[in-house]
């Protein structure tokens, strides 16, 4: 069972849209509401992202970034702070989180999607030039 369990979250680090597609899934079953279950979907799959970037960056140049990927939080919490509470004068900590995280899906999404890309490129590389 437990080689199970850690193969199922292996997966999902691995391949993070089987994620966001299985909490989304089981959120519309539970909500039966659309739209809602993308958005906690979009939540939870920004943490898998996040590792799956993580694990990419160690697969492809055999270092790990992780200090850089949680500098890269911080420095962006600090920005949607700064802007919420320039436009708001005020600062909501529920908005400016779901924002903040919300924002980080899409970075990672991106940076995924990239790395994945120069991943491919440079095995079809690889075993193309080997001589």
């Amino acid at each position: 069972m437990n080689t199970v369990f850690s193969a199922f979250i292996a997966t999902l680090v691995t391949i993070p849209l089987l994620g966001y597609l299985a909490v989304f899934i089981i959120s519309k079953q539970i909500t039966k509401k659309h739209r809602r279950s993308v958005h906690i979907a979009l939540d939870v799959s920004t943490f898998l992202f996040i590792l799956s970037v993580h694990f990419l960056i160690i697969v492809i140049w055999d270092q790990s970034y992780l200090w850089m990927i949680l500098l890269s939080l911080l420095v962006t919490a600090v920005i949607f702070v700064i802007i919420h509470w320039r436009v708001k004068q005020e600062i909501s900590l529920r908005v400016m989180f779901k924002g903040f995280w919300r924002f980080n899906f899409l970075l990672y999404f991106t940076v995924y999607v990239i790395l994945i890309i120069i991943g491919l490129v440079q095995r079809v590389t690889a075993v193309v030039f080997i001589p």
